[in-house]
């Protein structure tokens, strides 16, 4: 049901992480950002980047110290927009690797560039020219390119398959660093792989010179940061007592965090990261007592419960949920006091609404459950994307980031749900292909797959996975489509929400051991 259901206590392998001292990750961790920030290395780069290159904004955002360059990055970013939309200026001009690296930096940076730039690489008989094909970093940078496209962009679709046959064609001739770096871009795209995810590679690829060089630096800093950020977190978890409370429920502090660190990457946003894993706690918990806690009678009055948002509707439920239902009102409280602190607006309204909806969601399916009914594939697809949790969390991260600072600005959250709703098909549809159940936990969880093999006799589970596939990939379309868009969001927000949809695919990339060997490659990198 919520976010990533079928991780089990045993598919992350890490120890407890603690310190001695102090662990608010605002001293000398912070103070190593600083000395980054004010260091001779960066003045060379920024040097450099006035020549104007993408290909120096490109390595800057693969290296994750792109944020210390954001005045001269917007600068390139707002010239290199004007020059593709203007045909006298570009056609021609440019090779496939740099309109194809322009068309992707200024699209995932929210600049809206036609698909029509790539149609002087074609031939008069419509197909792409064939010189094309021994140009291996022309190839790649186009196939990154195409996973930016929007529905309807037919010139984009043949450009993903001319790129990826072209380049898998190569991979046997290539050597070794090339190679590499050819299956990086075949199996994880950079508009659909956490930017994080890739830094070593990226490290040791551009070794040798001062963006490494720093590279290092802030990816050290960044590693101190997420410990000291897991450690206050695995302490307030332990002081709410919740765990002693469910012992049957999923305990994995590391694991929810992993969405936040992902998601708000900037090491200023600190707290922010800490306060977006709290929500992310409670629906893992609140998922986990619908599934395996509570009767049908005693969820529908935790419902009411949520939905009233009144203690005195307490009194009926058993002890255990009682406990979950307060410290729900006392940490979302929290967060609401702290966001009009920073903010002036307190937005507690916005968020009851999303807890309610999400309890009413994972009520549906309990039903669903209790009276054996089997629902249609959409109508499973439609609830189940509610009780992933994924608008609790954009709800919160929205607020968080100071999106909505009055009652009228702060309704765009509710009434522009289109990032949300693809945000949570993506992660509901691959929840579904990797649904691995956790062998610790008896619950009950239905599956669009096997929806949608009930209505289409004879459709094998092969054909329902690519069918799941293909919706997954018109969703991307829809969420870069809603990137390049003009909206009232802020365009940290709209990144924080793509890296989101980005960390999905690594946590349902399941072994044949049913373990998630990517999400502890992520965590040895990252920690």
């Amino acid at each position: 049901m919520a976010i990533n259901k079928g991780v089990t206590r045993h598919d992350i392998h890490t120890t407890p992480i603690h310190f001695e001292e102090d662990c608010q990750p605002n001293s000398s961790c912070v103070e190593k950002g600083l000395c980054i920030e004010n260091s001779m290395q960066i003045e060379e780069v920024r040097c450099v980047l006035r020549n104007g290159s993408m290909e120096m904004v490109d390595t800057l955002q693969k290296l994750c110290i792109n944020h210390y360059f954001e005045d001269e990055i917007d600068s390139i970013l707002k010239i290199h927009h004007a020059r593709m939309l203007n045909p006298l200026n570009y056609n021609d001009t440019q090779s496939l690797y740099e309109a194809s690296l322009s068309f992707r930096i200024l699209r995932q940076e929210g600049y809206y560039v036609p698909a029509d730039v790539f149609a002087s690489f074609k031939q008069k008989d419509g197909k792409f020219k064939g010189e094309l094909a021994e140009d291996v970093k022309g190839l790649m940078a186009l196939y990154e390119a195409s996973q930016l496209s929007i529905q309807g962009e037919h010139i984009i679709k043949e450009a993903a398959d001319f790129s990826g046959y072209w380049l898998k064609q190569k991979l046997p001739f290539l050597n070794q660093d090339e190679a590499i770096m050819v299956n990086s871009t075949l199996q994880h795209m950079y508009q659909r792989t956490p930017s994080t995810f890739m830094v070593k590679t990226f490290i040791k690829h551009y070794t040798g010179n001062t963006m490494s060089e720093l590279a290092k630096l802030e990816l050290a800093n960044a590693q101190t940061l997420h410990r000291k950020e897991v450690d206050v977190l695995s302490r307030w978890w332990n002081d709410l007592g919740l765990a002693q409370e469910f012992k049957l429920a999923r305990n994995q502090p590391l694991h929810w965090y992993l969405w936040p660190m992902a998601s708000l990457i900037d090491p200023s946003l600190w707290e922010l990261r800490v306060e977006l894993t709290k929500p992310i706690a409670f629906i893992f918990l609140i998922d986990d007592i619908f599934d395996i806690y509570g009767s049908l009678d005693e969820l529908m009055i935790f419902t009411e419960a949520v939905k009233r948002w009144d203690k005195n509707t307490l009194e009926k439920l058993p002890h255990h949920l009682r406990v979950c239902v307060e410290a729900l009102y006392n940490v979302t409280y929290d967060i609401g006091d702290k966001i009009y602190k920073k903010f002036g607006f307190n937005p507690i309204e916005f968020l009851k609404q999303a807890w309610t909806d999400l309890c009413e969601a994972f009520l549906v399916e309990a039903k669903w459950f209790a009276l054996g009914y089997v629902p249609l594939a959409d109508d499973y697809l439609k609830n189940g994307m509610v009780s992933t949790g994924a608008h609790v969390v954009i709800v919160h991260m929205f607020f968080l980031l100071g999106g909505g600072t009055s009652k009228e600005s702060a309704r765009i959250i509710d009434d522009k749900k289109e990032i949300s709703y693809c945000l949570a098909k993506i992660l509901r549809l691959w929840d579904d292909l990797g649904s691995a159940k956790d062998v610790n936990q008896e619950g009950h969880d239905g599956s669009y797959v096997t929806y949608y093999m009930k209505e289409h006799e004879g459709c094998s589970v092969q054909d329902a996975r690519e069918h799941v596939l293909e919706m997954i990939n018109n969703t991307w379309k829809k969420l870069n489509k809603e990137c390049v868009s003009q909206n009232q969001f802020s365009l940290t927000f709209t990144k924080a929400c793509v890296n989101l949809a980005r960390m999905i695919p690594l946590m349902y990339n399941y072994d044949e051991n049913h373990s998630l060997p990517l999400i502890q490659d992520y965590i040895n990198i990252m920690f």
